[in-house]
């Protein structure tokens, strides 16, 4: 197996729901890499995102995943069911994210319960939660949502701290916070 052979790869892939809303594009990540969608709203950068994850469907092209390939999903709007109250902790460990020393701000929300949790406070937890889990492959949609700065910082400190065999791939407007994560960043147009 070649360590470093693409996990994903799009080739002239047209994607959507009914019809083709994004398209034709091509692209590939590599495990180690962390590379960034661009583009205004509507282009289709969550488009490709459900493409991967089986939410959306190819219409032309190809989508090629890695062998045994393992995908982590964060929405940008995760969803916290309020029927079910558990805490950061429990949340982490039903993602596969090992126990283990977490970062201060991370460590206090481990404590309480989801419901309890402002809006960034639970985007930042889930999107730590695919960061640090085991999937070779993080896709991320707007992640800074709701973040305020310090938030916004822990996860670019999160992003920094990839193991070399996994890979991230990032939707998000803002700029500043793309050119700080990501090794590129690909367009995407009307």
């Amino acid at each position: 197996m070649n360590d470093n052979a693409p996990l994903l790869q799009l080739i002239d892939a047209c994607a959507g729901y009914a019809k083709p809303v994004v398209g034709p594009i091509s692209l590939e990540i590599r495990p180690g890499e962390i590379l960034g969608l661009r583009g205004s709203n509507g282009v289709g950068k969550t488009t490709l995102l459900r493409l991967v994850t089986g939410g959306a469907q190819l219409f032309a092209g190809e989508l090629r995943r890695a062998p045994g390939l393992t995908v982590a999903h964060h929405r940008q709007q995760p969803e916290r069911p309020p029927e079910l109250p558990i805490t950061g902790r429990e949340l982490l460990a039903l993602a596969g994210v090992a126990g283990g020393a977490l970062p201060e701000r991370l460590g206090v929300l481990a404590t309480r319960c989801l419901d309890e949790m402002s809006g960034g406070e639970f985007q930042l937890l889930h999107a730590w939660a695919c960061l640090a889990g085991p999937a070779r492959l993080v896709l991320l949609d707007e992640p800074t949502n709701n973040l305020d700065q310090d938030a916004i910082e822990l996860l670019i400190a999160g992003l920094a701290g990839l193991p070399a065999d996994r890979a991230v791939l990032i939707v998000s407007h803002e700029a500043a916070f793309l050119e700080a994560t990501c090794h590129r960043t690909v367009p995407l147009c009307p």
